[in-house]
């Protein structure tokens, strides 16, 4: 069975840019995705949608650093969401799997500087940021063994 997620930026509405009071955004640390539970996952693609259009720029502290990058390297990390997601069988969609695509309420880029794959895709996806990931996630009861 395949299930379908809203994935444009109505869906990305639903994160943190909209939430009064919202912030907890996060970019979990890329080994924890496979780990995550459903809604953290699920919550980290809308995360994703939201940074990946209108919200790219605009200042969080916990995200500052992705805008030191190219846009490339969200797309690329969430990719890594996404080949969950399909794991898992949900259906994101296709639109997303564009690099240009910025969701339905923003323009696609028109030039992005594509870069290579890292890994870690973020250099501050470092082993004191997976204990900080185990730890906010620990305080929500959840707890995930590597």
């Amino acid at each position: 069975m395949t299930r379908r997620v809203r994935c444009c930026m109505s869906c990305a509405g639903l994160s943190w840019w909209g939430k009064k009071g919202g912030n907890n955004m996060r970019l979990w640390h890329e080994d924890l995705i496979e780990k995550l539970p459903r809604q953290q996952l699920l919550g980290q693609h809308r995360e994703c949608c939201a940074l990946r259009g209108n919200g790219w720029g605009k200042p969080h502290s916990t995200v500052n650093y992705v805008f030191n990058y190219s846009p490339y390297k969200l797309f690329q990390y969430h990719q890594l969401v996404m080949n969950e997601m399909k794991k898992r069988g949900y259906k994101p969609s296709v639109d997303w799997e564009n690099p240009f695509y910025r969701g339905t309420s923003c323009s696609s880029y028109e030039n992005i500087e594509k870069v290579p794959m890292t890994k870690p895709i973020y250099s501050e996806h470092n082993n004191s940021y997976l204990f900080e990931c185990l730890e906010n996630l620990k305080e929500k009861n959840i707890i995930i063994q590597l």
